[in-house]
């Protein structure tokens, strides 16, 4: 058995001793209710609960037993509860330290339906099947059984299946169902799935595998499916594999979840809501791949400590829209530099060049796969990486290439510049080749191998500076490379904006970091193991409503959509007007927006954007300001107050939020309230209201007081005086008075 699939006879085996509990399934809850009280890695079973489990009189299915083994949980901790079944059912089998290609399960919900006899019977039957080799009508009548009790799905019984026997059962989870689509063209319906059905897509599978790859297993298959998109089912976190969502993924009513499905989320609400703050929580529980609800539970300042090392790692970015930023700030665009001359010194002269924007920089290096463990690079990619091109003395085979291939390295010529190069030659572009080899290429950096005017055969990745080797007798200049593939004949002129490759030694290539790895991906996928995962990435867009929409994204606003990602089922790439490189965006960038509803009406936002994100509500937390007293009066009371008020009179996009009113928490003086009603509340009413103070002295409650000392609106008269007692009847008009503030029973009404 090949140790990438080590796990494979002892799951079968585990599965063989499950049986043996078929007519002693009391024993087989006694046993898993022991092993759940001794080992802290099973409490979640919560076995010892009557009211869950005294309705199910004291049993477990098998397949809930084999889940244990496949939640997302690290490779280290599986293999300890591994060896915990293995001396409690007595498999002998050597443990398993790798997963490869199992497909697991939400750690919330690692329990299947609630119909145990259906699911014995599926688990027998499936056993007998694959030992006979024969789909019984015993085992389709079982399967369509198990599939109808609520809380299972073909998804998560097909996963079980697989569990027990792998090389006999395919699970058919959605990455699964892709890729046997792609590959052999095989397609499995999401709606009525019966069991003859399933038996005739196992058939069919096997028969295209026999006619494309007879020695492929389904496992291979599994691991195949999950790598192609870029996740790997055996890593730290689990991701969307089931029908119901059993599987980790957040949905966009709670926004919890290991977030497979939301791409694009908008925080909107009134100002002062948390909404910028809320998204350093979102941004961390994305790219750990942890619950939102539990990064919120965690302290704020140990979070935002982690959002800035991630933003230092480039997995974050942030940018804020307003009226004036466009298209080529955002995607790319044609940019005037002033040219300089031998010594620095600007000429007068412009030269233009294509710039990329920020979103498009940042998805160009969204594919830089990172190690499971920790931010730091694992492949020996760079975090910020170019891509180039090496000429190794020519074209097709020779010496140079052969020897650079074998001893991990990198050659060009110019010899006879000799070997000391100023940074004064370099510099300043006397010779480009050489400039790019000793200055802007960079450790990190990834480099292809030229072999045609238009392939590649192989892909490396720079790990020393320049060197010069005086024993070779030409091509001296030499630049330490780590190949990760060699041997290859690639096509690449569609990635590099649909240019052929050129003639020279050094050159920079239109081809994003994303779409190396891609390549990568493509041609050695053993590279991207248990360790290494493309992690993901949060693109922050502050004040979203501020900018032109259509103007910023252009084509874009489309390509952000999930299922038209790379990688995604309907895959799309749009050719960029200024680069005509084919840019997608990759499937591990979350977008993430803000917008202000006092700014905007969220009914006035673009209808476009609308449809392609899910819309978050942020209102004023009023249980933050909860045993905030200043004197008698009730700060959370007080803001609830003020805000019911504003609803009624105006709208509830226009209310107020918590933040303008945590300086109480610590500071919970007059003093401190004056000052916030003065200098924030009050300037904000008067935006929201156009001055019309007679409504804002509603929101304040001074139309309820007799007394004008107390009011913090105070209507006052026009003394005819000031005009020289003339006989206009002046308006009267309106004055804040600011001695209220600090007078305590000034806000009576607000309580």
């Amino acid at each position: 058995m090949d140790k990438a699939y080590e796990w494979v006879p002892f799951y079968e085996t585990l599965a063989d001793k499950l049986l043996e509990y078929n007519d002693k399934r009391s024993e087989l809850f006694e046993l898993m209710k022991n092993l759940a009280l001794q080992q802290p890695l099973m409490k979640y079973l919560q076995l010892d609960l009557e009211d869950r489990w005294g309705p199910r009189n004291h049993r477990i299915d098998p397949f809930s037993v084999m889940s244990v083994l496949n939640r997302g949980i690290t490779n280290e901790n599986r293999t300890k509860l591994a060896e915990v079944f293995a001396n409690a059912f007595k498999v002998t089998l050597p443990v398993p330290t790798n997963f490869n290609g199992i497909p697991t399960l939400n750690n919330i919900n690692s329990f299947f339906g609630e119909g145990i006899d259906e699911l014995w019977d599926l688990f027998v039957s499936a056993i007998k099947s694959a030992e006979t080799n024969t789909f019984t009508d015993d085992f389709k009548n079982a399967f369509e059984k198990a599939i109808a009790i609520k809380g299972n799905g073909l998804a998560s019984i097909t996963i079980g299946l697989f569990w027990i026997r792998p090389n006999v059962f395919m699970p058919l989870d959605t990455y699964s169902r892709k890729f046997v689509f792609e590959r052999y063209g095989i397609v499995v319906p999401k709606g009525d799935f019966s069991g003859d059905d399933y038996v005739e897509f196992l058939n069919t599978l096997k028969n295209k595998i026999n006619e494309d790859s007879p020695n492929l297993t389904f496992p291979d298959l599994s691991y195949n499916a999950w790598s192609k998109k870029g996740k790997n089912p055996h890593a730290e976190s689990p991701e969307s594999i089931t029908d119901n969502q059993r599987t980790s993924q957040g949905d966009s009513a709670s926004n919890d979840g290991i977030w497979a499905k939301n791409k694009n989320i908008i925080l909107y609400g009134p100002p002062g809501t948390g909404k910028t703050y809320s998204t350093i929580q979102y941004a961390v529980a994305i790219i750990e791949e942890k619950p939102l609800s539990k990064v919120k539970s965690e302290d704020y300042q140990e979070v935002f400590k982690r959002y800035l090392k991630y933003k230092d790692a480039g997995l974050i970015a942030f940018v804020t829209f307003h009226q004036s930023f466009s298209y080529e700030e955002f995607i790319e665009g044609i940019r005037p530099v002033v040219s300089s001359d031998e010594n620095g010194e600007s000429t007068g002269g412009i030269e233009y060049v294509i710039q990329d924007g920020v979103f498009k920089l940042f998805c160009n290096k969204a594919g830089t796969p990172i190690r499971a463990d920790d931010t730091s690079l694992d492949l020996g990619i760079g975090k910020n990486p170019t891509v180039w091109k090496v000429t190794l003395k020519g074209a097709g085979n020779n010496q140079i290439r052969t020897e650079c291939m074998e001893n991990g390295h990198i050659r060009i010529g110019w010899n006879g510049e000799g070997e000391i190069i100023s940074d004064d030659y370099t510099q300043y572009g006397d010779n480009p080749i050489l400039n790019a080899f000793y200055n802007r290429m960079q450790i990190g950096d990834i480099v292809m191998s030229c072999y045609s005017s238009r392939a590649i055969d192989a892909i490396g990745v720079i790990t020393g500076e320049p060197e010069w080797h005086d024993e070779y007798p030409e091509y001296k200049r030499l630049r330490k490379v780590k190949w990760l593939v060699k041997g290859i004949n690639e096509d690449i002129v569609d990635f590099n904006a649909g240019k052929i490759l050129n003639g020279l030694s050094v050159a920079k290539l239109s081809v994003s970091a994303t779409d190396a790895v891609q390549i990568l991906r493509k041609v050695n996928p053993n590279l991207f193991d248990q360790n290494v995962k493309i992690p993901n990435r949060v693109f922050i867009i502050d004040e979203i409503n501020r900018g032109n929409i259509s103007k910023i994204f252009g084509e874009l606003i489309t390509l952000i959509e999930p299922s038209k990602r790379i990688g995604a089922f309907e895959e799309l790439r749009a050719t960029l007007p200024y680069s005509r490189q084919d840019f997608g965006v990759p499937d591990n960038v979350f977008i993430i927006g803000t917008m202000n509803t006092a700014d905007r009406s969220i009914a006035m936002i673009d209808t476009a954007l609308r449809r392609r994100f899910d819309f978050v509500e942020m209102k004023s937390d009023y249980d933050i300001l909860k045993g905030v007293h200043v004197k008698n009066i009730d700060i959370s009371n007080m803001l609830d107050i003020i805000n019911k008020r504003i609803i009624v009179l105006l709208d509830r996009e226009h209310t107020i939020g918590h933040s303008y009113l945590l300086p109480l928490k610590t500071d919970p003086t007059i003093e401190t309230l004056a000052a916030i009603f003065q200098k924030r509340i009050i300037p904000l009413l008067q935006e929201y209201f156009y001055d019309d103070y007679e409504k804002i002295q509603l929101v304040l409650g001074d139309n309820q007081k007799t007394d004008d000392t107390t009011r913090f609106i105070v209507k006052k008269r026009v003394d005819n005086k000031l005009f020289g007692n003339t006989d206009v009847d002046f308006p009267e008009y309106y004055e804040i008075n600011n001695e209220a503030f600090l007078r305590i029973e000034a806000y009576a009404f607000l309580r």
